[in-house]
């Protein structure tokens, strides 16, 4: 069993940046690839990025490659989202998860998300 919680969302301007972490609780949290996800109102959630449990093995959607940086820290048991250069779109509420791949479904633990909103 895995437990998370996301911190770190917030208002900022276009062009500016922000940093989530993700903070699980349970022994198993090294054994687990970690996600990012996103989803904005009246849309469906969408896959953001993605790191393997040692951390070995990044991807990023299409969207955010380039300016956004998953990380982690399996001794602090937290999982980071460094988003740079943020866009209007990119407002969202942002949920980590435990899993693998690029699919919502491949995830079996979920935080309760935190919110992200990028002025013009």
């Amino acid at each position: 069993q895995v437990q998370l919680v996301e911190s770190g969302g917030g208002l900022v301007q276009a062009g500016g940046s922000l940093r989530l972490s993700c903070a699980a609780s349970g022994r198993t949290f090294r054994n687990y690839g970690m996600g990012w996800f996103r989803q904005a109102p009246g849309k469906e959630r969408e896959f953001v990025a993605t790191i393997t449990w040692s951390g070995g093995y990044t991807y990023y959607a299409n969207s955010v490659k380039g300016r956004f940086t998953i990380s982690r820290d399996n001794a602090k048991n937290t999982v980071y989202l460094q988003m740079n250069s943020l866009k209007p779109e990119d407002t969202a509420v942002y949920y980590c998860a435990a899993g693998d791949g690029s699919n919502w479904y491949e995830y079996n633990y979920w935080g309760q998300g935190t919110q992200v909103t990028v002025s013009s």
